[in-house]
């Protein structure tokens, strides 16, 4: 007998999911803040995605570190429960970190303090994704990991255009050149105080203190698959065109558009938002619909996301009408998504492919066509996570828990490759600095065509449907 999804228990877990895309996003809101009001470099300023980025990383060292202290896996100790509770509490101290930054106008502190709440997400994301799988049948959790992506993206696109209205109020020009950075304490502060609330709501929830009963593998011997070196590579690429293309949209509308830091949310946002729209669509599974239903189902949902994303604009005082043509890209995306058949290998190609064109049609073009371009580049990453991750573990065996957290660890990507792109542009400006995203997407059409090779080599057939969680 299949077990049933705790959907009340699931329901107070996701709330995680929504907080990492809400602080990740925005970030591409402070950047062009602190650029404009520190006097800084793109480069400079993309070291504010660099430090939350960079932490998973480092997070995931530490976790190593302190398995192998202990010759254990340190959350099969303490609970996936009591993970996610103290990744809530370090996050929390990373946004006290704010007010110093913000009242001596320090830059390392302000970076400090995105560090410090990257590694307490580094923690909830290890706990939380495998918590997701145990709270139902095995069978339907990498849906259920879709469904939690989707909650993420929704993150990722109220999480812009709340900071920016927190720290700019209106949408002005005067509102960007009278805003301070000590517009910023006020607001991470209260994001602080959410993050106790729910480690305190986490503790008194009536959800189960599971583990996993996997022993820390001794050495690297899960690196001698070379799907998973392979794999290791696309993720690095794949979270850092992600985290890329966004993090470098504001000084983009700046110099193309002449659009200052109170009026790019909306753009910023719609890149994030494509994220949810891509990852709706892979969702549906989750509430195990009929065939036809789940047929309707995906071509309906992404434009219930893009509705979501219209409405919180609306409700923002901006002005979306010069947003109804993205319909097309989503229309776009959804014809990708029936095509692919849901395999992973077939989906990674379409998607890389028509990332590779988005970006071309970006950098050749001019107005919003290009921009458009560049922002659905979210629609065609949305779904390249779980591919990516389950092709990257096929066949591991035993070493799968090892070759998972070595994944994890390649959320490094997110802090080098925006950095790369953000130097560029200070060389070559900043459109053509996307050839960068092109070339990430090159990569990963690539890594889907060589995976399937070398999969097939050790009698390892992904034609049957494999889905997955989003990042």
């Amino acid at each position: 007998m299949s077990q049933q999804t705790k959907w009340s228990q699931f329901g107070t877990l996701i709330t995680v999911f929504f907080f990492w895309g809400f602080v990740a996003a925005s970030n591409g809101i402070l950047i062009p803040l602190f650029k404009e009001k520190l006097s800084l470099s793109q480069t400079q300023a993309q070291l504010i995605d660099f430090a939350f980025y960079v932490a998973y990383f480092v997070g995931s060292i530490i976790y190593f570190a302190i398995g192998k202290a202990i010759g254990q896996d340190p959350l099969n100790k303490i609970g996936y429960k009591s993970g996610i509770i103290y990744g809530l509490i370090i996050s929390a101290i990373g946004t006290l970190l704010f007010y110093p930054a913000a009242q001596f106008h320090s830059y390392p502190l302000l970076l400090s303090g995105l560090f410090v709440v990257g590694l307490g997400f580094s923690l909830q994301q290890t706990s939380a994704q495998p918590f997701a799988i145990v709270l139902g049948d095995p069978a339907t959790g990498s849906q259920r990991l879709n469904l939690a992506g989707g909650i993420n993206n929704l993150g990722t696109t109220i999480g812009p255009v709340i900071i920016s209205f927190a720290i700019f109020g209106a949408l002005s020009e005067d509102a960007a050149k009278n805003a301070s950075i000590d517009s910023v304490k006020i607001p991470y502060l209260i994001l602080g105080a959410v993050f106790l609330l729910f480690a305190l709501i986490f503790k008194m929830a009536n959800m189960p203190s599971v583990s996993n009963n996997e022993k820390m593998e001794k050495g690297f011997a899960a690196l001698k698959y070379p799907q998973l070196v392979l794999g290791m590579i696309a993720i690095f690429v794949y979270v850092g065109v992600e985290v890329s293309i966004g993090s470098n949209l504001g000084e983009l509308l700046k110099k193309k558009f002449g659009m200052d830091s109170s009026h790019n949310s909306q753009y910023i946002s719609l890149f994030w938002a494509s994220m949810m729209i891509g990852r709706w669509a892979g969702s549906v599974a989750a509430f195990n619909p009929s065939k036809n239903l789940k047929k309707i189902l995906t071509f309906v949902m992404p434009y219930v996301a893009f509705g979501i994303y219209l409405l919180v604009n609306i409700l923002r005082g901006s002005d979306v009408s010069g947003l109804y043509l993205y319909v097309i890209c989503i229309a776009i995306m959804i014809a990708a998504y029936f095509l692919s058949g849901d395999k992973p290998v077939k989906m990674l190609m379409i998607y890389a492919s028509l990332g590779c064109t988005a970006m071309l049609v970006g950098l050749f073009t001019s107005g919003f066509v290009s921009l458009f371009a560049f922002i659905s580049g979210g629609l065609f990453c949305s779904v390249m996570w779980p591919c990516i991750f389950s092709l990257a573990v096929a066949g591991l065996g035993k070493h799968t828990s090892q070759g998972s957290a070595f994944l994890i660890m390649m959320i490094l990507g997110g802090a080098i490759i925006q950095l790369v792109q953000g130097k560029i542009a200070d060389v070559i400006g900043i459109k053509q600095s996307y050839w960068v995203a092109f070339i990430c997407f090159a990569y990963l059409g690539w890594f889907a065509i060589k995976v399937k090779a070398v999969l097939q080599k050790q009698g390892i057939d992904f034609d049957a449907q494999v889905t997955g969680g989003g990042h």
